[in-house]
């Protein structure tokens, strides 16, 4: 008989232990700087070459390229090599599940990833060390070097959809799985959001795992309000315990 599939979806407060802020958090970033959302804004950053120099300042300043993963990462990682059948699903762009272990094809990615960069006009790609080595060397904009268009980080920015390819294999996992964790999200932005509920009505045990109320609690078997570091290794370890009877 084979092992029932937990799904984890991911958000920002998985990563908050390394060092990356979350946005919508008691000390999100949109708290406390809300014009900084702008910066992530596909309609702002390309009409606004202020607001795409600002934002290659911030991408410059963050903390999420050289991050490493904590221990909420690494449970995850110690659930897929127990044997179980494991999916992540994650909002996060910072790339954490891999370095700590996870093989990329266990990985889905809704909202792509910062490590690379992209061009709007030919789809180039790029990775964001040299993207941003070009930035220290003095080009606050670096155009794309192939046709000179527009260069963005490779995460989706608000204001642009999702892949569909990605959004179909993660609605896929949702609807298969037997166990869905919900984790360090705030589960306000669709489509993404929407994937415990799709879970929940295909039969899945939802368990969320968030310091603050989502708009998908009432759905959700169980809901813990600890701190991710040790709720989410306790929580995976006893699935690992249980060998997932009963789920």
């Amino acid at each position: 008989m084979s092992k029932p599939l937990v799904a984890l979806l991911t958000g920002a407060g998985v990563s908050t232990d390394s060092g990356i802020p979350d946005y919508r958090g008691p000390d999100g970033l949109w708290r406390r700087d809300p014009d900084a959302e702008k910066l992530v804004t596909y309609e702002y950053y390309m009409s606004d070459p202020e607001i795409r120099r600002r934002s290659w300042r911030m991408r410059r300043a963050s903390r999420a390229l050289g991050a490493e993963p904590n221990a909420a990462h690494r449970a995850v990682v110690e659930l897929e090599r127990s044997g179980v059948p494991v999916r992540v699903i994650t909002q996060n762009v910072d790339g954490l599940h891999q370095r700590a272990g996870m093989p990329d094809r266990k990985v889905l990615e809704l909202h792509g990833s910062a490590h690379g960069v992209v061009c709007t006009r030919c789809h180039a790609r790029g990775s964001m060390d040299d993207a941003l080595a070009r930035v220290d060397a003095g080009e606050d904009d670096p155009p794309c070097r192939e046709c000179g268009g527009i260069l963005k980080s490779a995460t989706v920015m608000f204001g642009e959809r999702l892949d569909p390819m990605v959004l179909g294999q993660a609605v896929a996992i949702s609807k298969a799985c037997q166990v869905f964790v919900a984790v360090g999200s705030s589960l306000q932005v669709q489509p993404a959001a929407g994937l415990a509920g799709v879970a929940a009505d295909h039969g899945a045990r939802l368990v969320i795992v968030n310091a603050e109320p989502t708009p998908y609690d009432e759905l959700a078997d169980e809901v813990v309000r600890e701190p991710i570091g040790t709720a989410l290794p306790r929580l995976l370890r006893d699935l690992r315990l249980r060998g997932l009877d009963g789920v």
